[in-house]
Formats: C-alpha cells, sequence, structure tokens
C-alpha cells in the first residue's frame, strides 16, 4: 500500500482553499502511485472547538454541503481521508471521511477529546477498519495517539497501517514544549499495538501560534523512518 499524507497549510473557515489543497495535492499523489492520501484533522472547515465556530462550520456528510468533497474523490482512483467538522442529529463530531469514487466508505469519529473540545464535539465509539491494496487501516485522530487504546481496539481488528490526521497549531511556548514529543509518543503506540503508522498534520503560522508538523512514518519498532522536515510543506510518499 502507498499513502500520501499531506502536510499543508493552517486552512481555517475557508473551504473552497481547502478543496483546492485536496485536489491539488490529491493529484499529486495520484500521479506518485498512492493508494490512500491522508489529509489533517478538520482540515475541511479548520480546527475550531469553540461551541459557535463548530456549530456555524460543522457539515452534514448526506447533504449538499459535502457535495464537493465526494465530487472530488469521484475524480480519482485514490482513497480519501479527510479531516472534517460533522454536523449529525445528536450532534457535533471531529471526524476523519473516508472516500473513494465519490463513495462515502465510512467515517472515524475522533475517541478521546481534548477538554476544550468536549465542550463542542460528541465522543466517537466506533473503531471501523477499512481494506486498501491487500492492507487492513485504522483511523486514530491527534490526541488520541495519547492513549493505548483507540490503536489497540484497531489492532484487535487486525488493522496493520494506522492513520493520524492532527493538527498540532499550538501557543508558541506549547508548540516548543511538544515539539519533539509527538513522534515519541507515537512511537510508543506502534510498539505497543505492533502497528505502522503514518500521520497528516498542517503547518505555518498565525495568530501567534505555530505549527512544526511533524508529518511522518513509523514503524511496527517506533523507528521513524521518514518526516516531512519540520515548518514546511510537502507530501510524503510512503509504501507499508
Amino acid at each position: 500500500m502507498r499513502v500520501a499524507a499531506c502536510q499543508v497549510p493552517d486552512v481555517r473557515d475557508d473551504v473552497p482553499r481547502a478543496l483546492a489543497v485536496i485536489q491539488a495535492k490529491a493529484r499529486q499523489a495520484e500521479a506518485a502511485g498512492a493508494d490512500v492520501v491522508l489529509f489533517p484533522e478538520c482540515f475541511l472547515q479548520g480546527y475550531f472547538t469553540d461551541v459557535a465556530n463548530v456549530q456555524r462550520l460543522a457539515i452534514d456528510m448526506a447533504g449538499e454541503a459535502f457535495a464537493p468533497v465526494r465530487a472530488l474523490s469521484e475524480q480519482s482512483s485514490l482513497l480519501f481521508i479527510v479531516g472534517m467538522i460533522e454536523r449529525a442529529e445528536e450532534g457535533c463530531y471531529n471526524t476523519a471521511a473516508v472516500l473513494q469514487g465519490g463513495e462515502l466508505l465510512g467515517r472515524y469519529r475522533k475517541s478521546a477529546l481534548l477538554e476544550s473540545e468536549r465542550r463542542s464535539f460528541r465522543r466517537g465509539t466506533e473503531f471501523p477498519v477499512f481494506e486498501v491494496a491487500g492492507r487492513r487501516l485504522g483511523i486514530n485522530i491527534c490526541y488520541d495517539l495519547c492513549f493505548p487504546e483507540p490503536s489497540q481496539r484497531l489492532a484487535a481488528q487486525g488493522v496493520q497501517v494506522l492513520l493520524c490526521p492532527c493538527n498540532n497549531m499550538l501557543s508558541q511556548a506549547n508548540a516548543e514544549r511538544w515539539k519533539a514529543q509527538h513522534n515519541t509518543i507515537r512511537a510508543l503506540r506502534c510498539r505497543e499495538s505492533g502497528l505502522w503508522l503514518v500521520s497528516s498534520d498542517v503547518t505555518g503560522a498565525r495568530d501567534g501560534r505555530i505549527s512544526y508538523g511533524p508529518t511522518a512514518l513509523i514503524d511496527p519498532d517506533g523507528t521513524v523512518l521518514e518526516q516531512v522536515p519540520l515548518s514546511a510543506e510537502g507530501l510524503l510518499i510512503v509504501d507499508i
């Protein structure tokens, strides 16, 4: 399985721009022979946790607002994993949508929520498994990786590859504090579960905040094999 993981600018409250980035990166990924293209956490609308913005920006995946994402998927042979703010009947979720050929194959809803997220998002409780190019893959989203259960729930279902939309746009102090720890924590999850892990993150600076990434491939022994340089935009192409 060949995965294209995107380290892209932090797009907020600008769905047309986010769609343009998704389209451009998907074309690059397809040209590189990828099977899967992976985008960061909440990339479609931007990462928000306050109630007002989450309610304003949330998208029903059965509605017309989600149609442009389906259309991009329909134009490609890739499996798309796109982070978004999802509106459901019972509330909103921090979701990774999984699409191929214009069809919504499923979704993963973030199960471990930060305190700031609990005001706006409901907790996901399901751990779906997808099959691509002979590999079984599952999804964790960012803070999920701080806990062993989400990855172990997938490993118990025979998953081999963990794909992780992340968004580490943090205050300058926290960004520096966590800069070297993201991959350390993710490597621990790999060693515990025996999974390969591929992450995707935003990068850049805005409003006094900064994200370095990382977007990386980590093997089941916890070794970082490949990574987009910190603070650089890029497309990581990895074979698993």
